[in-house]
Formats: C-alpha cells, sequence, structure tokens
C-alpha cells in the first residue's frame, strides 16, 4: 500500500484516539521510521507530508542524510555508540536514546549547538531494552546539567510487545508521571516537555497515555528488511 494511503489510516487512528482522552491531533508529532527502507520509499514519505524521520542506525542515517538533508527533521532513535557520536551529532536535530553519562559527555564535546535529546528509560524492566531505571532518572538528568550544549526535551521509553494493553497503559503512564516529576522540577536545561513512545502496534494506546512524538515504521513506510 502507499505511504499515503498509510498515512490517512493512521492520522484516523490518532483523531480517534485524541477524541477519547480531549486532546487535539495537532499535539501529536510523527515521527516515520525509515530504518530497512530504501529511498526512494523514504521519497514517498516526504512527499506525503511528514517532516520528522528516524532512524536508528548510524550507517543508515548517513545514507538518508545525504539523500535529503535539510528538507526534514532528523531523529536518532535506536541506541547511540559513543564512538559513532561524532559522525552524526551535527546532523542529527533530536537524540531519543540518551542513557549513560557517558553519552551526554561525548554529545557535548562534538557538539557546536544545542541538541534536543530525550532520555530513555526502560519502564518495563525487560533485560533486551536499553535504557535507565525509572528511580534513576531525575538524579542523571541533574547530572547532565553540566554538559552546556545539551538540553532534555522530554522522556522516551518502549513498550513490551504484548497483547496485554493495560500493561501497556500502565508503562506509557508510569513514563508521563515520570515525566511530570522532573518537568514540575524547572530545571533549566530540562524543560522535559515531550514523551516520545508508541510504535506501529501500540501508538494509540500511548497517545491516550500523553504520548507528543509516535515513533511509526511497519505501519507507515513497510520494511524491505
Amino acid at each position: 500500500m502507499d505511504v499515503s494511503t498509510n498515512l490517512a489510516e493512521i492520522n484516523a487512528i490518532i483523531e480517534e484516539s485524541c477524541q477519547k482522552v480531549n486532546r487535539q491531533p495537532d499535539e501529536i508529532t510523527i515521527i516515520a521510521v525509515t530504518k530497512y527502507v530504501t529511498i526512494d520509499r523514504t521519497k514517498e514519505v516526504i512527499d506525503a507530508g511528514i517532516v520528522n524521520l528516524g532512524e536508528n542506525r548510524q550507517e543508515g542515517f548517513m545514507e538518508k542524510y545525504n539523500s535529503f538533508k535539510e528538507q526534514v527533521n532528523w531523529h536518532f532513535i535506536g541506541s547511540l555508540q559513543t564512538r559513532k557520536v561524532k559522525d552524526i551529532i551535527e546532523k542529527v536535530d533530536f537524540i531519543h536514546s540518551l542513557d549513560r553519562l557517558s553519552l551526554a559527555k561525548e554529545i557535548n564535546k562534538r557538539t557546536t549547538k544545542t541538541v534536543g535529546c530525550f532520555v530513555q528509560v526502560n519502564v518495563s524492566g525487560e533485560e533486551s531494552k536499553h535504557g535507565l531505571d525509572p528511580k534513576n532518572v531525575l538524579s542523571f538528568i541533574e547530572e547532565v546539567a553540566v554538559y552546556t550544549n545539551i538540553r532534555i526535551v522530554g522522556l522516551m521509553t518502549m513498550a513490551p510487545y504484548t497483547d496485554n494493553k493495560q500493561l501497556i497503559h500502565n508503562v506509557f503512564r508510569e513514563l508521563r508521571e515520570l515525566r511530570d516529576t522532573v518537568k514540575a522540577k524547572q530545571f533549566n536545561h530540562a524543560p522535559c516537555e515531550y514523551l516520545s513512545m508508541g510504535m506501529s502496534n501500540d501508538f494509540d494506546i500511548a497517545i491516550e497515555e500523553g504520548a507528543t512524538h509516535i515513533r511509526i515504521g511497519s505501519k507507515l513506510v513497510g520494511s524491505n528488511k
């Protein structure tokens, strides 16, 4: 199916989810996850009006960036190796996977601009997932204050892949409550306004629980992995 048709279906779900909780669809930013898809398919995404692209590997990011550069906002959504920071940092607009001080230090060292970062939180506690333990998030954000090129714009998490919708609700709700705690501190370096949560299989639940940025891959662009 073409991207425009997929996008129309996604927007319908977004509208329905927003209506359930008295939100507005324009509060939601769709990040098209273009990993594993071709340059031509990525162009379809841009032509459909999507202006935020997400990549999770340095190599894939560079390929897409070299093709489209400033046409879109670039989100690095995967685990970022410290040694690869220098290759992407001046090109990305947001990083969704800040989860350790060594990474914060390297980002701060390698950039000449302020980088918007989401702190990745492992709310579900799954060993297969990256991210901070929720109880360590506040102290981590306080420690990041010394790195003046980093601005903590929000928190990010991934829910378990499960049919248990209540569990997914609980994970996303916990992240929202944690975000509210951080936001209430009114840190200058960490306004923490946003929530990056929800993917193709659960973005409707994420929106009901307060997501501002949803990362949509297969439901929007398919995959040629």
